[in-house]
C-alpha cells in the first residue's frame, strides 16, 4: 500500500505514559508506528482498555504523546502551537461515539454545522442555512432539519449531523471513535455505507476504531491490533480471515464467523487482561496466549513483515 498511496500522517514511536499512585507508570500506549493513507481507512481493534482511543486523541490534539513523533504532511503535531496548530486542526476532524455529548443542546442543527466554518471564517454569518442545508443533505439528511434541535433527532441522525459536521472543513483525515457501536445493525450499515461514499467522493483518510472484527473488515482497507498499548499485527482489512497473531486469532474466534458460516463455534479467552499497571516483561500476552515459549516471558517481540501489507509482533514468526 505505501508503494501506490500517499501517506497522510505518520506516527513513529508514539508512547504514552500516565502517573498513577505509589511511583509507578501507566503506559497506555508503546512505541505504536502506523500510517495513515489519503483516501483509505485504517481500522484500530482491540478490547476496552487497551489504548485505541488515547491514540487517537493524539491525531486530533486533544492530547500529547510522552514521546514519539506524529507527522502530518511533513510536520511534528506534537511541536505545533498556537496559530499554527489552530490552522492545521481544520484538516484533521473528529467524530465521536456519542455524538449527542460533543453537541451543545442549545444550537441549533445549522449552528453545529457551520460553528468551524464560521471560526474559521470559511463563512458569512448570512450563509449559515444555505451551507447548512447542503452539509445535510450531503449526509443524506433533508435540509429543513437544520432548524431542528439536536434532541428532536434519533440517533442515527445526530451521527450524520456529527459526519456533516466533521467534513464541512473539507478535512484530510477523520478519526471515528467507535462511531456506530450505540446504533441498531440496519442503522450501523447505512452510516458505514454513507462514510464509505463520502470517502471516495472527498478522497478522505479515516481512522477508524471498534471492536467487532467483522464489521471493521467489511470497509477498513488495513487494520492494526491493538493488545494493552502495543500494535501486535498490521494486515490488509480483506484478509483478516489470515491473520496470524495468536490475540487476533482469539479475537476473530470470539465472534461470529465474518463470512457468516454459523457452523462456526464461538470461543473466548479464558483467562482476564492482566493491568496496564503490571504488564509482564516480554510479550505483554504471554499470560493469555497457548502457545508461549520462555522467550516469550523474556523479549518483547517487534514487528515483522512476514507479507505484503502484513506485519506481526509474536516470536512464531
Amino acid at each position: 500500500m505505501s508503494e501506490n498511496y500517499e501517506v497522510i500522517l505518520e506516527t513513529k514511536h508514539v508512547t504514552k505514559r500516565f502517573p498513577a499512585s505509589g511511583g509507578r507508570e501507566l503506559t497506555a500506549c508503546s512505541d505504536v508506528n502506523l500510517k495513515f493513507y489519503k483516501g483509505k481507512t485504517l481500522g484500530l481493534i482491540g478490547e476496552s482498555g487497551c489504548g485505541k482511543t488515547t491514540f487517537m486523541r493524539f491525531l486530533v490534539r486533544l492530547d500529547t504523546p510522552t514521546e514519539g513523533e506524529i507527522l502530518f504532511k511533513g510536520k511534528d503535531l506534537t511541536k505545533l502551537k498556537g496559530k499554527e496548530l489552530r490552522q492545521t486542526r481544520q484538516y484533521i476532524q473528529m467524530v465521536f461515539q456519542d455524538p449527542g455529548g460533543s453537541f451543545n443542546p442549545k444550537m441549533k442543527i445549522r449552528d453545529i454545522i457551520c460553528e468551524p466554518l464560521l471560526n474559521f471564517g470559511r463563512i458569512k454569518p448570512s450563509e449559515k442555512d444555505a451551507v447548512a442545508r447542503k452539509y445535510l443533505e450531503a449526509v443524506e439528511l433533508p435540509g429543513d432539519f437544520a432548524g431542528r434541535y439536536p434532541h428532536n433527532m434519533s440517533g442515527g441522525q445526530r451521527q450524520r449531523i456529527a459526519i456533516a459536521r466533521a467534513i464541512a472543513l473539507e478535512p484530510e483525515l477523520i478519526v471515528m471513535d467507535e462511531a456506530t457501536c450505540a446504533l441498531d445493525v440496519s442503522v450501523q450499515k447505512t452510516i458505514i455505507e454513507l462514510v464509505c461514499r463520502l470517502q471516495k467522493e472527498k478522497n478522505i483518510a479515516i481512522g477508524f476504531i471498534a471492536h467487532d472484527l467483522g464489521l471493521i473488515q467489511s470497509f477498513a482497507h488495513q487494520i492494526a491490533v491493538m493488545y494493552l498499548g502495543h500494535i501486535v499485527e498490521v494486515l490488509p482489512g480483506a484478509d483478516v480471515d489470515k491473520a496470524k497473531h495468536p490475540y487476533t486469532r482469539a479475537l476473530l474466534e470470539a465472534v461470529f464467523d465474518t463470512k457468516m458460516d454459523f457452523s462456526k463455534k464461538i470461543e473466548s479467552i479464558d483467562s482476564e487482561i492482566p493491568s496496564a499497571l503490571d504488564i509482564p516483561p516480554g510479550c505483554p500476552f504471554q499470560n493469555r496466549c497457548s502457545y508461549c515459549t520462555e522467550r516469550c516471558t523474556k523479549e518483547k517481540p517487534v514487528l515483522k513483515t512476514i507479507g505484503e501489507d502484513h506485519e506481526v509482533a509474536c516470536h512464531l514468526f
